[in-house]
């Protein structure tokens, strides 16, 4: 008899299928800056994505929603966005909308997948701090300050002159925090996190990261970052993504080495996952290939990509992809020697936490 599965929340997530055919909206149109569905579009979630996720451990995701960059009208976009899910959420019984920590809870207990709506930019408030009431009324329960670039509220990761959190950025913090919104401090500037998490009353995240001291990226956090996060009580989710490593593939050994630092200087209780990505595999490489050389041709082009990015690398870890996942990555973290206990808040322990406390 298999042992039952852990329980897995993945702070930053997908449950799409990377085999189905690429969505029209999602394909570069030439001589036009039309955004790239970088936001999770429920068209590209299936049977199969979801018959995955379940037998990965997977109960809860924060998937990415709306508007990230391009020319579509950010708000607009957004709202068709969360439509769509709820749309598709109600005729989908093995999905649950996430509102609070009891929906977390509801989730695991009924073998469902709680869907946790977020953010990856502010760019959808305009410059209207009472969007954010708006949205938070529509069951949008985590956001991201910036993604790569510049926008109203502060800088992103990619931004050469850094001058932190705006005026207006602090008033959109306080408001997320007042509303019970999780303040997401991934793909930030360094300036624009410290100020945030300076300024911040409550704790906040930062969903989908590495560590800089182990790999030192743009979209890694420094030491600074990740000390403070955790004195303030929030919680560093690592990623699974081509940032673990400054070249070549990375591999299980790349994430094991920024978990190993992350605990280092967080402490156990403020460390979890974020992979950036799903529970489904590809079926066909070479059109895995072209498909990422085409993404990474229109990052650049809208001036969103990050240094390193190549269709050489995978935007996941090879060994550590599939169903199995996040099985096998507890597996290799008790082969380490780590307890079960704190295996279990990596894999879902401290996220859930630190959402229930924010949502309550």
């Amino acid at each position: 008899m298999k042992p039952p599965l852990l329980p897995v929340l993945n702070a930053l997530g997908v449950l799409d299928n990377p085999n189905r055919p690429l969505a029209p909206h999602s394909q570069p149109v030439p001589g036009d800056r039309l955004a790239m569905a970088y936001a999770s579009s429920a068209q590209d979630v299936d049977a199969r994505s979801l018959d995955d996720a379940l037998a990965s451990g997977l109960y809860a995701v924060n998937i990415t929603l709306g508007h990230v960059a391009g020319s579509d009208d950010p708000r607009a976009a957004t709202e068709r966005d969360i439509a769509g899910w709820d749309a598709f959420i109600d005729t989908h019984p093995q999905l649950l909308k996430v509102r609070t920590g009891e929906d977390l809870a509801a989730a695991r207990r009924e073998g469902r997948i709680g869907v946790i709506y977020g953010f990856q930019n502010t760019e959808m408030l305009g410059t209207e701090v009472a969007a954010v009431d708006h949205f938070a009324d529509l069951g949008v329960r985590v956001i991201q300050l910036t993604y790569n670039g510049r926008n109203a509220v502060g800088c992103g990761a990619t931004v050469p002159d850094d001058d932190g959190l705006s005026a207006f950025g602090a008033e959109v913090v306080e408001r997320l925090q007042q509303r019970r919104v999780l303040v997401d401090l991934s793909h930030s500037s360094e300036r624009t996190c410290l100020d945030a998490l300076r300024l911040a009353t409550r704790p906040v995240a930062i969903t989908h990261t590495g560590c800089r001291a182990i790999a030192d990226h743009p979209r890694n956090k420094s030491d600074a970052e990740l000390r403070l996060l955790a004195e303030r009580g929030g919680v560093v989710g690592l990623y699974f993504m081509p940032y673990l490593r400054l070249g070549g593939q990375p591999h299980a050994e790349d994430l094991l080495a920024h978990l190993a630092h992350a605990i280092d200087v967080c402490g156990e209780d403020h460390v979890g996952l974020g992979t950036d990505g799903g529970s489904t595999p590809h079926d066909d490489m070479a059109a895995y290939r072209q498909h990422l050389e085409d993404e990474v041709t229109l990052r650049r082009s809208l001036g969103i990509g990050a240094p390193g990015e190549t269709a050489d690398v995978g935007l996941f870890l090879p060994d550590l992809c599939g169903p199995g996942q996040y099985q096998e990555l507890a597996r290799l973290l008790s082969v380490r020697g780590y307890r079960a206990s704190r295996i279990e808040k990596i894999l879902h322990g401290n996220f859930r936490r630190l959402m229930t406390e924010t949502w309550e």
